[in-house]
């Protein structure tokens, strides 16, 4: 059995106290990946941004709302599990400066000034022990496998799901699953129970079983 750390769901990043930057990221791919990992017998850890979904039972969940947050709680979990999927669509920028006040308007338009968030993946890839692997996921939506690719040598994973937009808030997924030497071992499409069960059958015969 192995213990196998999940992100899921949207992050927010607040631009004053009432609005924010988001996407449209369900957390149903992640709550999916959960139940299949539960069914093989593993420990499942979900870290998840806000979602509607509900999270098998059986699950540790902790909630979480932006991307610093995120990382902080998966970085403590991944410290005792044995690998992560990081199938969250965390928010990829930020306000530089986040308002005391809700903004009101002037007439004159507004410009926010942005900065990157922390990339969660690619700091554990970077952290993980021999004895850990890191999965991530890619949404791209252009030269989609070779992105996937260039995504997952960079952020250090063992494994990449290269999915595309139409994933986003959808019952269904179309997906590639390519280990780190590049080979896609296999492309899943229909419901995304089916394609996290193709996706943990991966993993259970590529990472879990071959775990030193």
């Amino acid at each position: 059995m192995a213990h196998i750390v999940i992100t899921s769901g949207p992050t927010r990043q607040y631009l004053d106290p009432v609005r924010y930057l988001t996407n449209s990221s369900s957390g149903k791919m992640g709550a999916c990946l959960a139940e299949s990992a539960l069914r093989l017998g593993h420990q499942v850890t979900v870290v998840s941004g806000p979602v509607q979904v509900s999270y098998p039972t059986d699950a540790c969940v902790l909630s979480v709302v932006t991307t610093q947050e995120m990382l902080e709680a998966t970085q403590r979990c991944f410290a005792m599990a044995d690998g992560l999927i990081g199938a969250a669509a965390p928010c990829d920028y930020m306000p530089v400066e986040i308002a005391p006040q809700k903004l009101s308007k002037t007439g004159r338009g507004l410009q926010l000034a942005l900065q990157e968030t922390p990339d969660i993946v690619a700091t554990l890839g970077a952290l993980k022990r021999m004895d850990q692997w890191v999965v991530g996921f890619a949404l791209e939506t252009e030269d989609v496998r070779f992105r996937a690719i260039v995504k997952m040598a960079k952020k250090r994973c063992d494994m990449i799901v290269s999915n595309s937009a139409e994933a986003m808030n959808s019952p269904d997924n179309s997906v590639e699953i390519i280990k780190r030497d590049g080979e896609v071992v296999e492309q899943a499409t229909g419901p995304k129970s089916f394609v996290a069960d193709r996706i943990l059958h991966q993993i259970q015969k590529h990472l879990i079983e071959h775990q030193p």
